[in-house]
């Protein structure tokens, strides 16, 4: 078993299967074949529309599914099917059968499009779906930094739903308006409410399902979807630990937008049944109007909600890992002491349209150990360039690891190399 505290060397670490183009997750069944969703974002001369790979212990290649609405965020392997969450608008979860070739839509007209989509599905002890569906805007309100995001770069968009019951503030913010032809023209625009609606204090908004920034549930068949919790802005990955508990990771605010936020770390969280997360007012525990999270790109606003005190007490973060980490999806490793660490694919960013983020800056698998919630880097490998999901196996104590592929976000939009994606695998003995 790999020693603690120790970093792993990225010398036996292979390529086994390459030339994805923008891969998000990887998935296992009963008999060794692995599965590769590909999100279709068409970046670099990349084809767009998501797609989904089987690829067999010998490496033989097979294409299952394509022209999936993008971003293609999960393909999980579940009892004989696949369970995939197609982003975009409407998004949607389908079922794809691997006996007979099959794919039926399960739920569909989630929220979308938006700054963030519906996310992977895992299954529960119950047997159960589990999925998150993101947030669509930063922080409540709909901005113009949609412009600035290469993955959005459109306004409007659909404005956030609340999970729970909300009481509105009245908070509104002013921009320019750039749906009118007058270069002069202005909007004032509120908090969960489309582009250029204002919003006056005290407006009640009752709690819907589907809801953003949510984790939702529902059967294998889609039905009966309900809601498990609210107020995760964007919890990209979710996992049920060995002990039973589910996990989520959930990637904080932005400094941009008509309410930006500073230095808001990504959270892992224990996610509990009618738990409040604390978005849009609070990273975690912590206020957005803590001078911890004094933007630079704009003036700090109040809170956009009036009702705390009707809401569940916000939820402390089990860890808080650095800003604009991007950390992404995650398994569990046995270690020495009898329990187990989380292994999270690990990308940490300088993004110039969200604000500098915190020292670290790495490519890596990083390692956090669930007894006294520290982290720290396990794998760090020029080999890859944003490791985006990790899985281990207890077969022959060994990694595998999905690279999204060469990627960059500049001031000048999307850099990026069709591709380069591939899973790897690192022996560890």
């Amino acid at each position: 078993m790999v020693a603690q505290s120790t970093i792993v060397s990225d010398a036996k670490l292979t390529l086994v299967a390459g030339n994805f183009n923008f891969p998000s997750t990887l998935s296992f069944d009963d008999q060794g074949n692995f599965y590769v969703a590909e999100t279709g974002l068409p970046f670099g001369g990349a084809e767009k529309g998501g797609k989904v790979w089987k690829v067999s212990p010998d490496g033989e290649r097979t294409l299952l599914l394509s022209k999936l609405s993008a971003p293609t965020n999960g393909a999980t392997y579940h009892e004989g099917a696949l369970y995939v969450t197609e982003g975009g608008y409407p998004a949607k979860i389908g079922r794809y059968d691997l006996a007979t070739g099959e794919y039926t839509i399960l739920i569909d007209g989630l929220p979308g499009p938006g700054n963030y989509q519906a996310d992977m599905v895992v299954f529960g002890p119950d047997n159960k779906m589990y999925f998150a569906q993101g947030a669509m805007t930063n922080t409540g309100i709909m901005g113009l930094d949609a412009y600035e995001l290469g993955w959005l770069r459109k306004l409007p968009h659909q404005e956030d739903i609340p999970g729970y019951d909300i009481v509105l503030s009245g908070v509104n913010v002013e921009t320019r308006n750039p749906l009118v032809d007058d270069p002069d023209a202005r909007a004032r625009t509120g908090a969960f409410a489309p582009f250029g609606d204002p919003t006056e204090p005290g407006r009640r908004i009752p709690a819907q399902v589907p809801a953003t920034a949510s984790i939702m549930r529902a059967n294998p068949d889609g039905s009966e979807l309900e809601l498990v919790c609210w107020g995760v802005r964007n919890c990209y990955s979710l996992g049920f630990a060995p002990d039973g508990r589910l996990l989520g990771i959930d990637q904080g605010a932005d400094d941009r937008g008509s309410r930006p936020v500073g230095n808001v770390p990504d959270l892992i969280f224990e996610i509990k049944e009618g738990a409040w997360y604390g978005w849009p007012d609070f990273a975690g525990d912590v206020p957005f109007t803590s001078e911890r999270f004094k933007p630079v790109r704009g003036e700090q606003t109040p809170f956009v909600l009036a009702n705390h005190d009707e809401l569940p007490k916000p939820e402390k973060a089990l860890l808080e890992i650095e800003s604009h980490a991007a950390a992404c999806k995650f398994d569990f490793m046995p270690n020495d002491k009898g329990g187990y660490d989380m292994l999270i694919g690990y990308f940490g960013d300088e993004l110039p349209m969200c604000g500098p983020m915190g020292e670290k800056v790495g490519r890596c698998v990083y390692k956090v150990d669930m007894e006294t919630w520290t982290g720290e880097d396990f794998l760090i490998s020029s080999k890859m360039h944003r490791p985006i999901d990790v899985k281990y196996d207890a077969s022959d104590n060994s990694l595998w690891i999905l690279d999204f592929g060469d990627f960059e976000m500049t001031e000048q939009g999307v850099v990026a190399n069709k591709g380069t994606g591939g899973v790897y695998k690192l022996p560890l003995d």
